[in-house]
Formats: structure tokens, C-alpha cells, sequence
């Protein structure tokens, strides 16, 4: 009798918990939104999420405040989000580094597929690879022949160990034999500063990034990381094309709460920033800025990221990659 009298008790939790859940789902949201960027203003996350956030915000008439919190290759916001209340309040966008960080750290403060609920893929993004006007490289062949020529002689701009630029950049070296040497720095912006100034050579930062300084010759692109072309650059051929076939990053862009938040929130969430990416006239706007929408459902999200995990796992591995 004693047992099924905590069964019954434990059923009448579980059932008030659910009509709490439920009626927080139904209010949402009630309160600002808190968008975490873990990397510094100016990357390529960071003007995504506030394309994307100031829309968001007029769609659920509440603010969504984007607050940047870098460090340690975007674990450090990361982090925050896998472990915030699972109330749709706090959420996260991230790239590359969420997935490649699981090789690279020997700890990673959570767990890709376990510690998140996928909200959706907004876009990708090509990154390019670019040089200072010094550097005496006009194409991708070029390049690697100078790099030959100088093994481990030339530097390129990374936005910290296992950013974007850096897996790029490594993904250039093996499969085109030479040994360009990263240099460090926090954050995309930043690296893309110190190839303007001429403080190193050569980055592999996103197109959307580097578009307007291409445009003002303060850069001179040589390759984009993709198989296609980009819309925001037509003219510059991709890597592959210019000298190293079967050569292809790109960069995607996911949004994602943490793991046990209700299932009606998500699914708010991922209509709305569908009606957003997806919006009649508005693809242009982000093809100019070197962005690809995608608009995935939370599962398509999911299985994404799972096979990303797989993908980048077999490449740091083989390049012996390390972050500490």
C-alpha cells in the first residue's frame, strides 16, 4: 500500500511540474531574452546574432540582449548556457568550435549532444582566404609555392586555437603539404585587423568579414573556403578551383538552449527565426553579407551537429591538433 501511495504522490508531481512547464510555455516569453555570443563583437556569430536578435525581439515583443562572452575558443559562454535554468531565456549561438573544441581541449565544460536543445541552423558562411598587399601571393598556387619555398616562414591571423580561422587554416596545410604558422589572437575581428595592419600576412576570417575591406583593397583575397563561389565576393574564385582541389570549409551558424527546455519554447523559437531567415526579400540581405540561410528544424540541427563531430574529430586528429 505504501508504494502505491508514492507512486500515486509522485504522479501528482510529476503532473504539477508538467502543468508549471506548461503554463511558463504559454507566457513565454514574460521577461528579456539573453543571447550569449562567445566571441568578441565584430566575428561573424557576433553579426548574425544581432542581424537576427533585433528582428526576434519585434516577433516576441520582448528584448533580446546579446551579451559576449569570450574566451577559451568559446567555451566559456558556451559553458554558460549548458548549465542556465532550461527556460528559453538564456541561449547560445555558436559555430565550428562548439563541435572541434571536443578533440582539441582535454576538457570541455559540456557536452555537445547532451547539454543542449537545438534550436536551429540559421546559415553558413564561407570564410576567404586573404593577404596583406605585401605578401607576393596573387593566387591560392602561388601561395603554397611561396609557403614551400619558406617552410614555416609565413604566419596567418587565427581567432584563437580551434576558431574557425584556425581549423581553415590547418585544413590549408594538410591538404597542401606546407606549414603556414598560426598566430593567436581573440577573436575573428582582431585577426582580421592585424592582416590590415600588416602585422601578419594572411587569415582565413569569414566573408563576412572581410567583404568590405576587399572591396577597399585593404585586403587581397585569393581564395573562398567553399566549393561555390560567394554572392557577396563573385569574383573571387574558391580554393579549390585556384590551386588546391578538394579543399572546402564553411561555417555554420547554430542556435541552441540548454537540454530540458520545454519543447513548446523551442519550437517558438525555431518558427520565429524561420519567418525571419525566410522572410520574402530578405535573402538578399544576407547573400550580400556572405550568408547562406538555412532555417533547419531542431532535429535537422541535431543530426548536424552529429555528423560535424564526426567530420572535424577525423581532421584534428590527423593534423594533431592540441589545445593544450
Amino acid at each position: 500500500m505504501k508504494t502505491i501511495a508514492l507512486c500515486a504522490v509522485s504522479f501528482v508531481m510529476l503532473m504539477s511540474l508538467a502543468k508549471v512547464a506548461g503554463a511558463q510555455s504559454e507566457n513565454y516569453p514574460a521577461k528579456p531574452i539573453r543571447w550569449i555570443v562567445p566571441f568578441p563583437p565584430g566575428g561573424s556569430v557576433d553579426i548574425l546574432a544581432r542581424l537576427v536578435s533585433a528582428k526576434l525581439a519585434d516577433n516576441l515583443g520582448q528584448q533580446v540582449v546579446i551579451d559576449n562572452r569570450s574566451g577559451a575558443s568559446g567555451n566559456i559562454g558556451t559553458e554558460i548556457v549548458a548549465r542556465a535554468a532550461p527556460d528559453g531565456y538564456t541561449l547560445v549561438s555558436n559555430t565550428v568550435p562548439l563541435v572541434a573544441n571536443t578533440f582539441l581541449v582535454s576538457r570541455v565544460p559540456y557536452d555537445v549532444l547532451n547539454d543542449f536543445a537545438p534550436v536551429s541552423l540559421m546559415a553558413s558562411t564561407a570564410n576567404v582566404l586573404t593577404v596583406h598587399p605585401s605578401v607576393p601571393a596573387h593566387s591560392v598556387r602561388e601561395l603554397l609555392q611561396l609557403a614551400k619555398s619558406r617552410p614555416g616562414a609565413l604566419n596567418y591571423g587565427s581567432a584563437g586555437v580551434g576558431t574557425n580561422p584556425h581549423i581553415a587554416g590547418e585544413l590549408f596545410n594538410y591538404l597542401g603539404k606546407v606549414n603556414l604558422v598560426a598566430v593567436q589572437f581573440k577573436g575573428g575581428f582582431p585577426a582580421l585587423l592585424a592582416v590590415i595592419s600588416g602585422e601578419v600576412g594572411i587569415t582565413f576570417t569569414s566573408v563576412l568579414e572581410s567583404a568590405p575591406h576587399i572591396v577597399t583593397k585593404r585586403l587581397r583575397p585569393l581564395g573562398v573556403t567553399a566549393m561555390k563561389r560567394s554572392p557577396a565576393i563573385p569574383a573571387v574564385p574558391t580554393i579549390a578551383e585556384s590551386g588546391l582541389p578538394g579543399y572546402e570549409f564553411v561555417a555554420w551558424h547554430a542556435l541552441l538552449a540548454p537540454k530540458g527546455t520545454p519543447g513548446a519554447v523551442v519550437a517558438l523559437l525555431n518558427d520565429n527565426l524561420k519567418r525571419i531567415l525566410l522572410a520574402p526579400g530578405q535573402a538578399r540581405q544576407y547573400e550580400d553579407r556572405g550568408l547562406d540561410v538555412i532555417a533547419s528544424s531542431p532535429e535537422e540541427c541535431a543530426t548536424y551537429l552529429k555528423n560535424e563531430i564526426n567530420k572535424w574529430g577525423k581532421v584534428i586528429k590527423e593534423r594533431g591538433m592540441r589545445a593544450d
